[in-house]
């Protein structure tokens, strides 16, 4: 079993909402921070991480984000809200254990 991830980004608007899913959440937000691939997060800015939820095994993550990317976005922000009220991009705390 590896530890897997599933989490919410947004842009510094809080107008888009992106849910992906890896085994290195502080790999991936570095790389979406910095923009090394194409895609949604690159072309929208979303680099702020506001959720994230850990599971077992990579299967359960993308079984989870699939289930997050199906609810409309009322349920999307309840969800962040209720994890992380502010909104914060909890990215900085991530990245700094990282390096440690």
């Amino acid at each position: 079993m590896k530890r897997s991830y599933v989490y919410i980004l947004t842009n510094p608007r809080k107008t888009v909402l992106y849910t992906g899913v890896t085994t290195n959440l502080g790999k991936q937000v570095f790389e979406h921070k910095n923009r090394v691939t194409e895609g949604l997060t690159r072309q929208y800015h979303c680099h702020e991480l506001v959720y994230y939820e850990i599971t077992d095994d990579l299967e359960t993550a993308k079984e989870r984000q699939k289930e997050i990317k199906a609810e409309c976005r009322l349920i999307k922000e309840k969800r962040i809200e209720t994890f992380n009220p502010g909104w914060e991009d909890l990215s900085p705390s991530l990245l700094a254990l990282k390096r440690k």
